[in-house]
């Protein structure tokens, strides 16, 4: 998440201290993964909130397995925190980042943030995307022999934050904070749109017809402001689409 996007979100941010300390408190005691970004998407640490001291102004977290990052993380000026709250995705930055123990284990502690963005509902509206004449996303995935290949799955819905989909041939690593590049999302009447994909959450489900499937949650990573504009473009389609039919139009 670049200077310009949190200046585009200006509007979401949050000043209150009051309202900080309990939001990063609830992330924590929500147990939710957080993306720390050391120097943009070049280098990412999956962590978490272990604690928030108000009193001395520090937040406790995990640390990484592997020592090199670490010391990247507390050789780092700043770095940004990425995670979410009950569907709403929260913006933070991290700052004088340095070890610490908690509760006799190695740790990490950063600044509490002066502010943070919390993008409300509304920007990650989920649109469920037609059954019927399913969306498709193209994949790389390792093939036999190690080879890669591009491989399409269905679309389960899609909001400007990421996609859902379904993976009924289980051929995706489902770890969470994996991302995988050079994606390809092909929307109806928009054109297909180039993106990452960073998985964040996974489900086994049983259908009607009692065959499994597995639906993958996953953040936008790296997508360009046009390929933005097309996923916006596409839901406010399918919203009228779907708002005609209630009505008793289509």
């Amino acid at each position: 998440m670049d200077e310009a996007e949190l200046e585009d979100w200006h509007d979401y941010e949050v000043a209150s201290r009051r309202e900080i300390v309990s939001l990063l408190r609830q992330i924590g005691e929500h147990n939710q993964l957080i993306r720390l970004l050391i120097r943009g998407e070049a280098d990412v640490c999956v962590t978490s909130i272990l604690a928030v001291d108000e009193d001395s102004n520090t937040l406790v977290l995990d640390r990484s397995i592997d020592p090199a990052q670490n010391q990247r993380m507390t050789g780092a000026a700043r770095a940004k925190c990425e995670t979410t709250l009950d569907k709403i995705r929260i913006l933070f930055g991290a700052a004088n980042l340095a070890p610490t123990v908690w509760r006799g284990e190695p740790a990490l502690r950063a600044d509490i943030p002066p502010t943070l963005i919390r993008l409300q509902r509304r920007e990650y509206y989920r649109m469920a995307t037609p059954v019927s004449n399913p969306v498709r996303a193209l994949i790389p995935v390792p093939m036999d022999g190690g080879t890669g290949g591009m491989s399409v799955f269905a679309l389960h819905d899609i909001s400007v934050g990421g996609i859902a989909l379904l993976d009924s041939k289980l051929l995706l690593d489902t770890t969470v904070g994996r991302v995988i590049a050079n994606c390809r999302i092909e929307l109806p009447e928009i054109g297909p749109i180039a993106t990452s994909l960073e998985i964040r959450n996974s489900l086994d489900l049983t259908l009607l017809n009692h065959k499994t499937t597995r639906r993958i949650g996953c953040q936008f990573v790296d997508i360009s402001r046009g390929a933005l504009a097309g996923v916006q473009r596409y839901i406010t389609k399918l919203e009228r689409e779907r708002n005609a039919k209630l009505a008793g139009l289509a």
